[in-house]
């Protein structure tokens, strides 16, 4: 019997958005980013986390029967929310979207356009922006890979070729739903271990263009936990990576180390008391096996911010001197 191939340009697609207490703040953006797809077969899972305020009436207002509503009886916990959306799901692919994130309208179509008949990849990423509190964009990165290896994945990720966020990225529902949903050791990593997974075993679409917008704002979830569990993440997803490209790995262990230690400063850096935060240098310092010294990490913060200063002040005075000369 001659097999059936599916049409990808008419796949059903999921789109869960685990929510908690976003009613009167953003959730209304990223639900219209989804109800507005250019791509129609689509279904919407929202998961209310328990909230208290008016979650189910913002929903409701929508009025779109693609949309599906589950209200939690109580608080499962941020995972457990968004592996429900997952398990909820009955699409071939899966975007989880954050209740303070948007995706453009063409997200989904442009996705679903380099998909093959037969093809079914682990993941798809685009690239994507950073959006503060109020829509203006910080950063924008494409998705300057093509095609590479897994390595080359991994490596682009730490030179920043690659944005790894969930709202730029497009999963496998089934393969996702066959490694048990997101989960990792402290669950800070958690969407990039399912990444790196899915594509190492069954391979990814790159698109270059910038299609997503995650939120930065002071109520970030990663924002209010400790430094010492983005340590203890760290080094799990990087054995993680040294295990799906183990010829490579003593390649992925040193970039990485340098990578993760550099990335948790940063986090250290926002701690407001100098001896805790003295104390917590060193703490990287030593988890990541010295790969990078503080010294080094702050002597390159101020230069590059310096270097930022100095190209926004001749970039204002060449506006100035073309405004003169016009």
């Amino acid at each position: 019997m001659q097999k059936i191939m599916t049409d990808p340009t008419n796949v059903l697609v999921s789109i869960g958005i685990p929510t908690y207490n976003r009613a009167s703040s953003y959730l209304k953006d990223a639900l219209r980013s989804a109800v507005n797809q250019t791509y129609k077969n689509i279904e919407i899972i929202v998961s209310d986390n328990c909230s208290s305020d008016d979650t189910e009436s913002v929903v409701k207002a929508f009025n779109d029967p693609r949309i599906r509503y589950y209200r939690q009886k109580d608080n499962i916990g941020p995972l457990n929310n968004r592996n429900f959306c997952l398990e909820q799901s009955q699409g071939e692919y899966f975007l989880l979207l954050f209740d303070d994130d948007v995706i453009d309208d063409d997200f989904i179509s442009t996705c679903m356009g380099p998909v093959n008949c037969g093809s079914k990849p682990g993941i798809i990423v685009t690239g994507a922006r950073e959006i503060d509190s109020k829509g203006n964009v910080l950063s924008s990165a494409h998705n300057t890979l093509t095609g590479s290896s897994i390595e080359d994945f991994i490596l682009g990720w730490f030179d920043r070729k690659v944005p790894l966020y969930l709202c730029c990225t497009l999963f496998n529902a089934m393969r996702l739903k066959q490694l048990g949903g997101f989960h990792s050791k402290t669950n800070r990593y958690d969407d990039v271990v399912a990444s790196v997974q899915l594509a190492a075993q069954y391979g990814r679409i790159d698109v270059f263009d910038v299609k997503a917008s995650f939120r930065r704002h002071d109520a970030n979830i990663g924002i209010t936990v400790t430094y010492h569990e983005w340590c203890e993440d760290s080094l799990y997803l990087l054995d993680i990576m040294c295990e799906v490209v183990s010829e490579h790995a003593g390649v992925i262990r040193e970039r990485g180390m340098l990578y993760f230690s550099c990335r948790n400063y940063s986090r250290v850096a926002e701690i407001t008391s100098p001896i805790k935060r003295f104390q917590a240098y060193l703490k990287v310092y030593r988890t990541f096996e010295h790969s990078c010294s503080p010294i080094k990490f702050l002597y390159l913060k101020n230069v590059r911010r310096i270097m930022n200063v100095l190209k926004r002040k001749t970039a204002s005075l060449q506006y100035g001197l073309y405004g003169f000369l016009l």
